[in-house]
């Protein structure tokens, strides 16, 4: 059995912060990522290792434009609990663009231009500030959530990506964010559920995002390849390929709960993670665990009771 320790009050009352109250803590995280780290840290491969750093390279800039998607209808939430899981959602995005940023630096000691990436990236998103209706911006948001929350949880569920991350600190980082981003995977759906979003901006906004995620992805994946000097290694590109589009691939397997959204009526909790992230939590957070002794705010590890 266990618990989780919370800061106490010298008034004896517990403090809990919003997000820790809707089960969405935002948990402070300082990864020390080396840059005498293992060059192709996903299965030894350059193929595998680019791709997952060329995502990487984009969440910053993505991360933040979540948030700030979700900020523009905060004072619109009446629902205290939904407020509540709102400063959740805020607090570990920022935490994941903090992270994955360090994570990015080291890419580029590596000579992957992820930085230039994400910079290009926040430039998008920029333009979209401007130019989209604010309610779009969120439904763009919803969508990427979508794809964010069941890649994470296929990194949480199959084996295989947990014994080909080999480096370890890579490992906390990827484990860690797969972890929130299914603890707050429902809070841009219900913020815009709740600002009276349809079903039609909703599944437009999905299109559009998956053209964009796929160009955007593709081409900075072959940018760093190309850094890389990778390109062309043939033995190399076809094993990745076929990791990530062959039968069983990662993206083949992603196919169903991708077009799930298209459903009318979808909602991110019809993918029941419940006992999955319990037992992530209780390999992460508790005494002993991956992350027990990195996290910066202990009250969000689990302790065995005395």
């Amino acid at each position: 059995m266990t618990t989780t320790a919370t800061a106490t009050a010298p008034t004896g009352k517990v403090r809990m912060t919003a997000g820790e109250r809707a089960g969405i803590p935002p948990r402070r995280m300082d990864f020390e990522f080396s840059e005498d780290s293992k060059r192709y840290w996903y299965a030894d491969n350059s193929f595998l290792t680019t791709f997952w750093t060329t995502l990487s390279s984009l969440f910053p800039e993505g991360e933040t434009f979540f948030v700030d998607s979700v900020k523009n209808y905060r004072h619109e939430i009446k629902d205290q609990l939904l407020k509540d899981q709102v400063s959740g959602f805020i607090g570990q995005e920022a935490m994941h663009s903090k992270e994955h940023a360090a994570f990015n630096d080291i890419a580029e000691r590596h000579g992957l231009p992820a930085n230039t990436l994400d910079k290009e990236l926040g430039m998008l998103f920029k333009l979209g500030r401007k130019i989209l209706p604010k309610k779009l911006q969120l439904a763009i948001t919803v969508a990427l959530e979508h794809y964010t929350a069941i890649l994470a949880e296929q990194l949480l569920r199959d084996e295989r990506h947990q014994e080909n991350i080999q480096d370890p600190e890579a490992l906390k980082l990827w484990m860690w964010h797969a972890l929130e981003e299914n603890e707050h995977k429902i809070v841009a759906y219900d913020v815009y559920e709740t600002i009276g979003g349809g079903y039609f901006t909703r599944v437009f906004a999905m299109l559009v995002s998956t053209i964009f995620f796929f160009a955007i992805v593709g081409q900075g994946h072959i940018r760093l390849m190309w850094a890389d000097r990778s390109l062309f290694k043939l033995k190399d590109n076809l094993k990745g390929i076929w990791f990530l589009w062959g039968w069983k691939g990662l993206f083949p397997q992603l196919f169903f709960k991708y077009m799930d959204y298209f459903r009318p009526g979808f909602h991110p909790n019809d993918h029941d993670t419940v006992q999955l992230l319990d037992d992530w939590r209780e390999k992460m957070l508790q005494e002993g665990g991956m992350l027990a002794d990195q996290i910066k705010n202990p009250s969000h590890v689990r302790t065995k009771a005395a």
